[in-house]
């Protein structure tokens, strides 16, 4: 609790007074006859009048309706299935580009590559030549669009030229396999494919003309192939059936943006589970979207215009999704495709602070790495526009709070922030009028009616339960993909509390309003029926210096669960009797008995998603000598092999 006493940051006059957030808050008061000072107030606001909330949401960020709508949601009490800005019409695409100016729209670097810079102007003129060239081809609202490409400006105007149009948008980056892509697109049915020729990768061009050609030959819906030369020296694609180079499908011609007026439930984007059973669920979301990315960008990020916001994803992670929308502010997106540790730890803050980056979004993992490869950012770069670091993907441990005020800069806000790819936005995150405390997420997402149930399902504080939203939201989901009667869609969320939707994380909210997220529900340990996290066994292991990574799961065994830890040692480093002890007696110390680990047995590789995650739903099932599919999902798919028929655990 001392800890919790202590804000590693605390908020000053200029956001207290100037901020998005203390904005906002004047804005609903002067609107409600309200005399809301603090953020939980405004957050109980937000909850209790949902319909108030989001209408002045839209209003405060500017969403432009072609059409105003009559009602906010038609029945607050349904989950799933409500339906939200009744009568109202708006474009996705069009509420991104509404800035058409000289200022710079995208910043863009790539591996062995110059940056680019792209005005909102030029950024508009793409946008028409490529969305004309699309309708030339057939294309329209309703068909789907799908991009297997890296994160460069090319695929932002493309999905902006697919959703003016009303047509689906949906995206995977070009380091899954061909396997991975067809499991997601092949549901899909799109008309069109954009692709890179390849990518680079650690100073390395990766040729992606052979999965191009199997993905088209296994997708019969593919009428049109647009690839992207983005590496120089490739082989010829022109052996790919229906392919054109994308200079020359765009549209000679400047072309102005025919945007479809559309409803907020019309599909935008098509987005993946990444499960470990079966195929990936396609989960269909509209441009409810939108109008919660920017409650996030603009209240809770602070994100104005001009601002420079950096976010490390990929084109398969909704991060790209959620950067993209920074547009809507008329803020500068910056993208980054390649290694962030080539050639050296210091290439994403080389760019931070020649490019005065104001948000730098990043994961628990990469700032991890970074404090293993004993690169301190500060000894090297000012920083000095950097304003907040966002993180996201896992756990952020006390231990990355401290790295990151210690060794990155002290004066700016942390903001771990937590939701999913299924709301395509976050449930816990962070405010500019909040104080930072170690090991929390400062706050529960405005117009979220998060709670935490305990087993018997009823609503606690100051402990450890299910992590829950008690009614609708925009961004939910429309509905999934192939799921005719809402069956899977149910069961994903819906199966445990009728009404309620179960996200699936293991959390607790503190006497602080702050949020602590202890990992996924389905990965949590049980030991004699004790529910236990796995964060709390992560941040004891970050003070090993011998170990570089580490993974924990549940082991049914003789009528129990037992817990098995698994390290990956750092080079030169084994792991022997005398470790293992000083791992056990400090688990037993700092938290409890019962926390100890039954087996800790050194493995060569822990295994990661693209995205970074750490899977360890698929350990427990390699371990339990279970199937495990959508391999494709995996950074090293191979390792879990390792996993396989271990002798030691058969005792």
């Amino acid at each position: 609790m001392e800890d919790k006493k202590k804000p590693l940051w605390v908020p000053g006059h200029k956001e207290l007074e100037e901020s998005n957030m203390a904005m906002f808050t004047q804005f609903v008061n002067s609107n409600t006859n309200n005399q809301f000072q603090s953020y939980k107030d405004l957050y109980n606001f937000s909850i209790n009048e949902m319909e108030t909330f989001w209408d002045l949401v839209c209003k405060f960020t500017d969403v432009k309706f072609t059409k105003n709508y009559t009602k906010v949601i038609d029945d607050r009490k349904k989950m799933p299935n409500s339906n939200w800005f009744l009568d109202g019409r708006l474009n996705f695409a069009e509420n991104l580009l509404k800035f058409n100016d000289e200022k710079i729209a995208i910043l863009s670097k790539s591996e062995d590559k110059e940056i680019r810079r792209i005005s909102f102007k030029e950024l508009n003129e793409s946008v028409g030549k490529l969305s004309f060239s699309l309708r030339e081809i057939g294309v329209k609202s309703g068909d789907r669009v799908a991009a297997f490409l890296p994160n460069i400006p090319e695929t932002v105007i493309a999905m902006l030229s697919t959703t003016s149009i009303g047509a689906l948008w949906s995206s995977s980056s070009p380091d899954f396999g061909t396997s991975g892509v067809v499991d997601r697109f092949g549901q899909i049915s799109p008309k069109v494919l954009f692709a890179a020729n390849g990518y680079y990768f650690k100073g390395k061009k990766i040729s992606c003309i052979e999965k191009i050609s199997e993905i088209n030959k296994q997708i019969p819906s593919i009428e049109k192939v647009v690839i992207i030369p983005f590496v120089e020296g490739l082989d010829d694609f022109s052996q790919i059936p229906n392919s054109v180079s994308y200079d020359d499908f765009l549209s000679k011609k400047n072309k102005e943006i025919q945007f479809e007026e559309l409803t907020v439930n019309h599909p935008v984007y098509i987005m993946y589970s990444s499960g470990t059973t079966g195929l990936p669920k396609c989960m269909v979301q509209g441009a409810g979207v939108l109008i919660n990315h920017l409650k996030e960008l603009v209240l809770h990020t602070n994100l104005k215009r001009g601002d420079r916001i950096f976010y490390f994803t990929t084109c398969g992670w909704m991060m790209w999704n959620w950067l993209v929308s920074s547009l809507a502010v008329g803020a500068t997106i910056v993208l980054f495709d390649g290694n962030p540790f080539y050639p050296g730890p210091e290439v994403l803050w080389e760019y931070a602070d020649k490019e005065n980056f104001q948000i730098f979004g990043t994961s628990a993992r990469y700032l991890t790495s970074l404090e293993s490869e004993k690169f301190h950012p500060k000894e090297k770069f000012s920083l000095h526009n950097l304003k907040s670091i966002l993180s996201t993907g896992s756990v952020l441990s006390k231990e990355n709070f401290e790295f990151v005020y210690k060794e990155i800069k002290q004066d700016l806000r942390l903001s771990s922030i937590s939701g999913g790819t299924d709301l395509n936005g976050c449930f816990a995150l962070g405010s500019p009028t909040l104080p930072v405390y170690k090991g929390e997420l400062q706050c529960r997402g405005l117009g979220m009616d998060v709670d935490i149930f305990n087993l018997e399902g009823k609503s606690v504080r100051n402990e450890k339960g299910e992590l829950v939203c008690k009614s609708p939201f925009p961004s939910m989901p429309i509905f999934f993909w192939n799921d005719p009667d809402g069956s899977k869609y149910h069961k994903a969320y819906f199966d445990v509390y009728p009404n309620i939707w179960r996200h699936g994380d293991f959390a607790e909210i503190t006497d602080t309003e702050g949020v602590i997220i202890y990992g996924r529900s389905d990965a949590t340990l049980n030991p004699g029926g004790v529910r236990i996290g796995t964060s709390d066994i992560y941040r004891q292991l970050e003070e090993f210096s011998e170990i570089d990574d580490s993974v924990v799961i549940g082991q049914n065994f003789q009528n129990d669960e037992r817990i098995l830890l698994f390290v990956k040692m750092k080079k030169d480093f084994y792991l022997d009797r005398e470790l293992m002890k000083k791992i056990e007696n400090k688990i037993k110390k700092e938290i409890s008995p019962r926390h100890v680990p039954a087996k800790i047995i050194e493995v060569p590789d822990i295994p990661y998603t693209l995205n970074m995650k750490k899977v360890e739903i698929s350990v427990k099932r390699a371990v339990a000598g279970e199937p495990i599919t959508n391999l494709d999902a995996l950074l090293n798919p191979e390792c879990l092999e390792f996993y396989k028929n271990i002798p030691e655990l058969q005792t």
